[in-house]
């Protein structure tokens, strides 16, 4: 992917964007969010956020952050 791209036609599902090391992907259904966060969750690729974005109708924006580094894994901190 590049950077700083937006990867949307209309014929696309989901929105996504790109952002130096982030993906941000919006949704528009639940079920859809679910399967975007299982294909994208990997040892190099974390959820970082979730927001709901209440328009005139409800969308889900995700934001994934991404580690390239050569052996590096992404750990979650938990609070």
């Amino acid at each position: 992917m590049r950077d700083n791209a937006v990867y949307n036609r209309a014929d696309n599902e989901v929105m996504v964007r790109t952002n130096g090391d982030e993906i941000l992907i919006i949704c528009n259904t639940e079920s859809q969010m679910d399967k975007v966060v299982q294909k994208m969750t990997t040892d190099t690729c974390k959820l970082a956020g979730y927001e709901e974005w209440d328009d005139s109708d409800t969308k889900y924006i995700l934001t994934f952050i991404v580690c390239d580094i050569e052996g590096a894994s992404i750990e979650m901190e938990l609070n």
